[in-house]
């Protein structure tokens, strides 16, 4: 709580905060990376709306990172695989110039989200769905690396490949591992994040046919 409110988000919202990061990169590539501070993209979208209040200044910074590099991508690529065109009707860009226009009591009322979608189409949506909790599209990624996927995990992060790159404390990636498989923490989202950037090492900078100049750094 001590933090200001933008690094306050970001660590709400990150997999690897600031602490944790400190305890995961190996020395070398603490220098290598030298002042780098890897908040400043998320940092940057919050000066974009500097006059408006905190919630709205994170929307806005939402839409500017987390909509387009995350949440859509993922819809875009996991449509078109199949051939479907999907549509976002609510950010058809009248709908997002208008929202963003709105004060921030229009749109929250002690403590009640989307006020005003939910009283516009009242009487269209069920109660039930009006109220429901967020649902995502995620995965049991936590239960699969305790179980299916443990091998792949194993194999992967704790090979002598992928801890001799220098970019991580071999200690701390084997914390990590073995915290989650004894189900004394959950760090599923961090495993995974670890294991697909060692599957896209292993495909594009260690491949035979991998281009010629590769730069982590990118």
């Amino acid at each position: 709580m001590g933090e200001e409110p933008r690094r306050r988000y970001l660590k709400w919202i990150t997999i690897f905060d600031e602490a944790r990061r400190e305890g995961l990169y190996s020395t070398e590539f603490k220098l290598e990376l030298g002042n780098y501070d890897a908040a400043d993209f998320l940092l940057a979208a919050f000066e974009t709306c500097p006059s408006r209040d905190m919630v709205t200044r994170t929307s806005c910074a939402d839409v500017l990172t987390y909509l387009p590099c995350d949440i859509l991508t993922k819809v875009d690529r996991a449509s078109m695989a199949y051939g479907l065109e999907c549509r976002s009707p609510l950010l058809d860009h009248p709908v997002v110039e208008l929202a963003a226009a709105m004060p921030i009591e229009l749109k929250m009322s002690r403590g009640k989200k989307k006020k005003i979608l939910t009283d516009t189409f009242s009487d269209l949506i069920p109660h039930s769905i009006q109220n429901r909790p967020k649902m995502g599209f995620g995965v049991p990624i936590d239960h699969w690396f305790r179980n299916e996927l443990k091998e792949l995990l194993y194999d992967t992060l704790l090979d002598d490949r992928a801890l001799g790159r220098g970019l991580f404390n071999p200690d701390a990636v084997r914390k990590l591992v073995e915290e989650h498989v004894s189900a004394k923490w959950d760090h599923s989202y961090r495993l995974w994040s670890l294991l697909c950037l060692e599957l896209w090492q292993r495909m594009f900078l260690d491949s035979p046919t991998a281009p010629a100049e590769c730069d982590l750094s990118i």
